[in-house]
């Protein structure tokens, strides 16, 4: 049975932190506004108008949100991971949490995945793979997909790294983030290979795990934080190898998104502090119901309007261009004037998407209790293959599917094939890994 929003909303508890459920959704919702106004389409493919316009880089300090959202995870899979396992008795709940966590995550992650997969398929049999909309978009649409095999890997890293917090507090924070810091000395200093990529892990667990800190009340003074992270991150790009811009650009040497970056985390560092700050205001603001009736619904389709807002975009181009439409040249004034009804039919276009999909985020229903031998075993190897084969793909492409089109993940090739049916395997086996008594997790 499908609970509506106002009924959600109206049984929200007390004691339910409402601001972590408005900075999940204002944290997605940035990424895809900044995703559609950085399109810069014409004729000849798909450009980044941050690239054509370098002084708006600077706006990626404000928009580049991503942090927030994997801080905001933190403080969900700290509430989740200990309301499990109060209730458990003792005994192991880890297959439980992946299971519980996981499941409204993958289920319209891997429908996109599957329902765009076909979509390439059809297109290459065709031999219609190569046009230059077509072909970009077979290529960029999975690329957001990157962010959710790194949140894989945070729910996955929860447990031990719940317990580091609890006995160590900031300094699991410090060691983390010491971590990163060592990384790029060993990169930029001593050029070491490849050293670059523990990044991906030491920067953005050190987010998280400051949602573990904000889970205890330990952020007591956010505006240090947030002085101390926007100091650092100006040092660093002023005085170091590090580009100003918050996202990748194409073609730079360095950049501070892939891999992350000393001067990305600092920039965390800043964003958490600032958002805060505004914590108590907008506790108050969220009291009001009709505004928490629309955060709770916002959140009940979030990663569906993730998932899709890309395949929006270009069908709105796509149409432009099957209309015989002239796309004015990115970044001019006549570009700029049609950049408010380019959004706002691609907004239109996304909450279609939302209407005929969303019904797979919403939580399933756990089947009957059974007892599952070496749950814990099966659900690493489950995640472990999931966040592989959704990395995979994020890097892959749909492209080339008939060519065997393959790209590094981890010193190792894989192709789209591959790591789709990695990210199916995984997902199988994390859904049979756990016992399926249904319990109500907080966050």
């Amino acid at each position: 049975m499908t609970v509506s929003a106002r009924a959600m909303a109206d049984a929200t508890p007390d004691d339910r932190d409402r601001y972590v459920d408005l900075l999940r959704v204002a944290s997605l919702g940035t990424v895809i506004a900044g995703h559609w106004l950085m399109a810069a389409v014409s004729g000849d493919g798909i450009g980044n108008l941050l690239a054509l316009v370098p002084a708006l880089q600077v706006l990626t300090w404000g928009l580049q949100i991503m942090p927030v959202f994997f801080f905001v995870g933190g403080f969900s899979h700290a509430l989740s991971y200990r309301s499990l396992a109060r209730r458990a008795d003792g005994r192991p709940v880890y297959a439980a949490f992946l299971r519980a966590r996981l499941r409204r995550l993958l289920r319209p992650t891997l429908l996109f995945v599957l329902v765009w997969a076909v979509l390439a398929l059809t297109v290459q049999l065709a031999g219609r793979g190569g046009g230059t909309l077509t072909g970009a978009a077979l290529r960029l649409v999975t690329q957001p997909l990157w962010f959710i095999g790194i949140y894989l890997a945070m729910v996955a890293f929860t447990p031990p790294l719940l317990r580091l917090h609890e006995r160590h507090g900031w300094a699991a924070f410090a060691a983390l983030a010491g971590a990163a810091a060592l990384v790029d000395v060993l990169r930029f200093a001593f050029g070491v290979p490849y050293v670059e990529f523990l990044n991906f892990a030491f920067v953005w667990l050190a987010v998280h795990q400051l949602g573990f800190l904000r889970a205890d009340g330990r952020i007591r003074r956010p505006g240090l934080l947030a002085a101390a992270g926007l100091a650092g991150a100006a040092l660093l790009v002023a005085l170091g190898p590090y580009p100003l811009s918050m996202v990748g650009m194409p073609g730079e040497k360095v950049s501070n998104m892939a891999p992350p970056t000393l001067a990305l985390l600092c920039h965390g560092l800043w964003l958490v502090g600032a958002v805060q700050l505004a914590a108590r205001p907008a506790a108050a603001w969220l009291r009001r119901p009709r505004v928490w009736r629309t955060v709770v619904a916002a959140n009940g389709v979030a990663m569906t309007a993730f998932l899709w807002h890309l395949t929006a975009m270009l069908a709105v181009y796509g149409a432009l261009l099957a209309l015989g439409m002239d796309l004015p040249e990115p970044a001019t004034a006549a570009w700029w004037a049609q950049v408010p009804v380019r959004i706002l039919a691609a907004a239109a276009l996304t909450a279609g998407f939302v209407a005929l999909f969303r019904r797979f985020e919403a939580p399933a229903p756990a089947p009957a209790p059974a007892a599952v031998p070496a749950a814990g075993p099966r659900a690493a190897l489950g995640i472990t293959l999931c966040l592989l084969g959704v990395l995979g793909l994020s890097m892959t492409g749909l492209g080339g599917l008939l060519e065997g089109h393959s790209a590094t993940l981890i010193a190792f090739p894989v192709t789209a094939p591959a790591a789709i049916g990695m990210a199916v395997a995984g997902a199988w086996l994390v859904e049979r890994s756990a016992p399926a008594r249904r319990v109500r997790l907080r966050g």
